[in-house]
């Protein structure tokens, strides 16, 4: 279980204290504020976007991550892929399933993220890893296992269908060690 260090918002002196103090893996919202925080701390950790990205920011993305954590349709993964072949590299992608219908959060339908790792699948430079999702926030984290254990699903079908999925990306703060329970692989 790899934990995901968000440092968005976070200045490069605290980011380099984490980064002391054990962080190897560290999570962006934004292309532009990541890039500078990458050109200041270096490639010391992964960095991994986990915000919504839009097409027009793949090219970038490509250049300044280690992986997507929020590819939400084929046409982005299209990008993704092209753009990573421009770059001469193989770009690491999971799809984010939004699945509490939430209009606040990013995300592919449940239903809609089989067709979008179907596409996925025969990609060459963008490798399909797994699923990400971020449930609604609860005060009670046992709420959020619903969420989690349906993300799992999702998963164990998709393998069943020759999908070779590994990684699940879930659980925050207040909820990770359900999300660990429920097979967790990034928190």
């Amino acid at each position: 279980i790899k934990l995901v260090a968000v440092s968005k918002t976070v200045e490069a002196a605290r980011i380099k204290e984490a980064i002391e103090a054990g962080a190897s893996i560290l999570g962006e919202n934004y292309v532009q504020e990541a890039q500078k925080k990458i050109e200041e701390i270096g490639r010391l950790v992964a960095w991994h976007f986990i915000g919504h990205l839009q097409s027009n920011k793949a090219k970038y993305a490509v250049r300044l991550f280690d992986m997507i954590h929020s590819i939400d349709s084929l046409t982005l993964a299209e990008e993704l892929n092209r753009r990573a072949e421009q770059a001469n590299r193989v770009m690491k992608g999971l799809i984010e399933v939004n699945l509490s219908g939430e209009a606040t959060k990013f995300g592919t339908e449940e239903e809609r993220a089989l067709d979008i790792a179907r596409g996925m699948v025969n990609f060459k430079n963008l490798s399909l890893e797994g699923l990400m999702t971020m449930p609604p926030y609860f005060e009670s984290p046992e709420m959020s296992r619903p969420y989690y254990t349906k993300l799992r699903e999702l998963k164990e079908k998709m393998v069943r269908e020759g999908i070779p999925l590994k990684e699940l990306s879930m659980g925050m703060s207040n909820d990770f060690e359900i999300a660990i329970e429920e097979g967790a692989t990034y928190v």
